[in-house]
């Protein structure tokens, strides 16, 4: 096995994207393609070193830009502005998605009828916006992510399976929350579920979630970390084989 790494420009919502695409070069066929979303600051290590996995794993990696030109950004004041006008207009954040599935699909190396989408913290939110704007994702995995949207009756275009991997104690998305999601997949009749660790928080798949200084909202947790990525695994291989 050699994985590839190449950089992939494409275009979303009007802006100029860069993404990194992973690949195993021996591969003799087409393969399921995955988008890789990442956490609010931006496209980074933590998103391509994911992407990096599912390239051993058997799949064909996308790690999408999130702001354009493949900004991070370092300042929560930043972050939240940036933001903030997807969280209003979830179209912008689809939008945003939807020009890395297109990109994503354009690849020879990828089967276009076997795509998934997953995401951390706000990627797992474009994921499930993704998801929630009819696009044809056969699964859809959202770890340490936003649940809520601005339009619950969408959950119904959901074609894909939905997984959400969460902390129990993660002081963003609570139970309130978790039950207003439950409500939407219910109402949407989308094959779902959720797995929820005990004793963590936000971020838990990220090993330097720490150096935030938060530890009562944001740490890693290697535990929680591998057996979210197996229940990933897992859905892949029930909706891909």
């Amino acid at each position: 096995m050699a994985i590839v790494t190449e950089r992939l420009t494409y275009e979303a919502d009007g802006l100029a994207m860069v993404g990194y695409l992973y690949r195993d070069d021996a591969a003799t066929r087409p393969l399921p393609g995955v988008l890789v979303f990442p956490e609010g600051h931006g496209l980074g290590d933590h998103a391509k070193g994911k992407a990096r996995r599912l390239a051993e794993a058997g799949y064909v990696a996308l790690a999408g830009d999130l702001h354009g030109g493949e900004r991070l950004l370092t300042e929560l004041d930043e972050m939240i502005e940036s933001l903030g006008p997807m969280f209003k207009d979830p179209s912008k954040t689809r939008a945003r998605a939807q020009g890395a599935l297109g990109a994503l699909c354009a690849r020879a190396e990828v089967d276009p009828a076997r795509t998934a989408s997953i995401g951390f913290c706000f990627g797992g939110t474009m994921s499930l916006e993704l998801a929630r704007s009819g696009a044809p994702v056969s699964a859809v995995v959202g770890f340490h992510s936003g649940l809520a949207t601005t339009d619950p009756a969408d959950a119904a275009n959901i074609k894909g399976k939905v997984l959400v991997c969460l902390g129990a104690d993660d002081p963003g998305i609570g139970p309130d929350v978790r039950a207003a999601f439950e409500q939407e997949m219910r109402g949407g009749g989308v094959d779902w579920r959720m797995h929820l660790y005990g004793g963590v928080v936000h971020s838990f798949t990220n090993p330097v979630a720490g150096a935030m200084g938060r530890p009562d909202f944001a740490r890693y947790d290697a535990a929680a970390d591998e057996r979210s990525w197996s229940e990933m695994l897992a859905l892949f291989e029930e909706v891909f084989n």
